[in-house]
This record gives C-alpha cells, sequence and structure tokens, in this order.
C-alpha cells in the first residue's frame, strides 16, 4: 500500500508536531523550514527556558483561550497539558511544574524541547527540507502540494503551520496567511496579543528602564474593572511592558471602541490606612526636609519626582508643613497609579498573534479546512490565541496533532 504524501509547511512547534504524529500513523512525510534551525520561535519562548505547556485539565484550558475557545475543545480533549507532558517526559525531557502550573524542562532550556522534537523527525525518517513555501498547489478544490522557493512537493495533504506574524526575525511573516487567503480562507484581522502597551502622554517615559517588582495591577476598560494580577513590570520609552503588562494586554482587544487605563498599586500589601501611618513616620524622620527629599525610603529614585508632580504638592513645601489632605492623595497615588493606554505596540512586538484563519472554515476534529479538501491548519496561523501561562503552546501542541493524525489517514 502506498504510503499518503504529507507535506508540512513550517517547523516550529505546531509543525514539528504535525510532522511526528502524521509520520507516526504511518505517512510519508515532508517538513519544509526555510531557517536553518527548527523551532526558532519555540527556542526563545519563556526567556529562553520554554515554558512547554500548563500542568491542566480540559476546563482550565478552555479558561485560558479567550478567543474562539470552543474552536479547541475537541483538540484540547484529546491532548491536554497534562497528555502533553507525558508526551515530552517519554522523548526524554523530565520536566518541572511551577508557579500558576506553567511547565519547564528541569534544565531550563529551550533547546531540550526542539531537540527532542528534531530527534524524533529523525527517528520517524521525516525528510525536511530547507526551503520557503511559496504557494499552494490546488486542483479542483483538492490540495495537490506545495511550490517552494527551490522545488515541488506534489503531496496527499498540506499542513500548514507556519505561525503568526509576531516576531518576524523567527521566520513568522504572515506568509501562511496569504497561502490561506489565495486558497479561499478568511484571514481575520492580525494584531498583537501578549505584546507591550502605549501611553497616553510621557509620564512612563520619564521613568524609562524602572522595573517594578511586587506591584498589583487592574486594569479597566471603559471604567470598568475587568482584569488584575501581580507581578513584576517595566516602564519604556513609549509606555510599559513587563510580564503583568504582557498579561494583562491580551483582555485589551477592543481600542477601536473602548478607552483602557491601568492602575498600580505600588504598595498592595499595605491597606491605605497602614500605608498613611508608614508615610507619616517617613515624614517625622524627614520632618524638617523639603517633600522631594522625603520620598526615597517609599519609592524608586526614578519615580519620585513623577510622584511629586502628580501630588500637586510643591517640591520644596518642608515636610512638617504637608496637610492631612495631601498625604491622602499621595495614599491615592501610592494605591492607584494611573497609566493611560493609547494602544498595543506594533505586532512584531507581540509574543504572539491574535488573528488568523477563520475558525468557522476549520473542521475542529480534525483541522481540515471546509474550503480546500487535503489542506490542514495548525499552530499561531489560525484565530486563536491564549493567555501567557504554556497554553499558547498547548494550542500549537493539540492542533499540530490533529493536523497530523488526520491528514496522514487515508480517507479514500
Amino acid at each position: 500500500m502506498n504510503k499518503r504524501r504529507i507535506v508540512v509547511v513550517g517547523g516550529g512547534a505546531a509543525g514539528m508536531m504535525a510532522a511526528i504524529c502524521a509520520a507516526e500513523q504511518g505517512g510519508s512525510v515532508t517538513l519544509l523550514e526555510p531557517n536553518e534551525r527548527l523551532g526558532k520561535k519555540l527556542n526563545i519562548t519563556g526567556k529562553g527556558r520554554c515554558n512547554v505547556t500548563n500542568n491542566a485539565d480540559l476546563q482550565t484550558l478552555m479558561a485560558n483561550v479567550p478567543k474562539n475557545g470552543k474552536f479547541l475543545y475537541s483538540a484540547f480533549s484529546r491532548f491536554d497539558g497534562r497528555d502533553a507532558m507525558a508526551f515530552f517526559e517519554k522523548l526524554g525531557v523530565p520536566l518541572k511544574t511551577e508557579r500558576g502550573n506553567r511547565v519547564f524542562p528541569v534544565s531550563d532550556r529551550s533547546f531540550d524541547i526542539s531537540g527532542a522534537l528534531e530527534r524524533r523527525l529523525r527517528q520517524l525518517k521525516v525528510t525536511m527540507v530547507r526551503d520557503r513555501a511559496v504557494s499552494l498547489d490546488i486542483q479542483e478544490g483538492v490540495a495537490c502540494g506545495v511550490a517552494g522557493e527551490k522545488g515541488a512537493y506534489p503531496a496527499d495533504a498540506v499542513i500548514l503551520a507556519t505561525g503568526g506574524v509576531s516576531y518576524p526575525a523567527t521566520g513568522s511573516t504572515g506568509e501562511g496567511h496569504r497561502m490561506a487567503e489565495a486558497a479561499g480562507h478568511t484571514v481575520t484581522p492580525l494584531q498583537g496579543s501578549l505584546v507591550p502597551l502605549r501611553e497616553k502622554g510621557n509620564t512612563c517615559a520619564a521613568m524609562q528602564g524602572l522595573s517594578l517588582r511586587n506591584v498589583q495591577l487592574t486594569v479597566f476598560e471603559n471604567n470598568k474593572k475587568i482584569y488584575t494580577d501581580f507581578g513584576e513590570m517595566l516602564f519604556t520609552h513609549f509606555g510599559v511592558s513587563g510580564p503583568l503588562i504582557l498579561s494583562a494586554s491580551a483582555h485589551m482587544r477592543r481600542f477601536e471602541k473602548k478607552e483602557y487605563r491601568l492602575e498600580i498599586d505600588l504598595k498592595p500589601a499595605l491597606e491605605e490606612g497602614q500605608l498613611d501611618k508608614r508615610i507619616l513616620s517617613d515624614f517625622e524622620k524627614y520632618c524638617n526636609h523639603d517633600f522631594c527629599n522625603a520620598l526615597n525610603d517609599l519609592l524608586p529614585q526614578k519615580m519620585v519626582p513623577e510622584m511629586i508632580r502628580a501630588s500637586g504638592i510643591d517640591p520644596h513645601c518642608k515636610v512638617n508643613a504637608i496637610t492631612r489632605e495631601q498625604r491622602r492623595v499621595l495614599v491615592q497615588l501610592f494605591k492607584h497609579w494611573p497609566i493611560e493606554i493609547a494602544g498595543l505596540r506594533p505586532v512584531t512586538d507581540a509574543i504572539i498573534t491574535s488573528g488568523g484563519v477563520k475558525v468557522s472554515e476549520i473542521n475542529p476534529t480534525t483541522m481540515e479546512s471546509k474550503v480546500v479538501k487535503g489542506l490542514y491548519f495548525a499552530g499561531e496561523l489560525i484565530d486563536v490565541d491564549a493567555y501567557t501561562g504554556g497554553f499558547n503552546l498547548q494550542i500549537a501542541w493539540a492542533t499540530g496533532r490533529a493536523a497530523g493524525i488526520s491528514a496522514a489517514e487515508n480517507e479514500e
């Protein structure tokens, strides 16, 4: 019996998983990747540690996919976070679970994940070709192969797994979206998710380079509280970044219709009354000093001038002359430091892409196109994206697996 010929376009997380699963089902698999190394983006995830997945059940996975989560129900049902952990441990990569059920290699080396996948591809005799796909060969509504810059690759099934448009230096340049559109698919607008934020004004720019740890962040959409989290953030020349901000950005999706602002609690461990006592204590210590010299025990140096400006208190006012009402204003600023958000940074600065091939045009069980027979999709190319914590890689593993298995099953 002739083996089904499968061409996988894209050697990232989803593409490697799809190629492995198709080969395990007996397919004759060719993997096209223009980069010298497979998994280039995978290797920089989690600051080079690779947050492989989340040690989570189906319900938790679904709750962490804010956009088109229902589409993933079937793929996640058959391959959840714990299945992904078992898969990688079977490939010889010991894993550990950290805060928020985030899963990492014990070694803290993302190359151990990409290396294990590459070894498995070689064991399964997957043909790996360094070539860039240019177009799909579609005849009478059926995918028959892929045209690359260096040659043609005939196939019984094609899996597109080219990623989004974030981190273009890793090869995610939107070519998969272009090929999908040429095949008749709808591609929803592409924007960044898990992306830094631009401020209105230049308050953050004045504190550029300042990192805040152990602060609490709250996101407001048209004055309605929509998200809160605790952790680390960074002021930049354009606004704010850092882990807290990237997570928050996934909740801020409607800038064309909504106004967004952040509030930072600089002292989350202290209630307002406790904070007022702490400020009073510092003021007693510096009672004969100017106000501008009395905040260094409470704030990082770079933030002091901005706090003074926001408070409206004369910087050269003697500390012993500051009123209870002025102190109340200070407490409010410490507990609710405001940042008005103008929008997201460009998608090229994002960790992942929001938007992609419309899910209503893809079979959620098999990942096969409803427009072109024999064409499959996997990973970030599809219009699904999740919060931080290993959930986006889990989407890659689960959709890649579904596409690989389905593509290899001879339906004739």
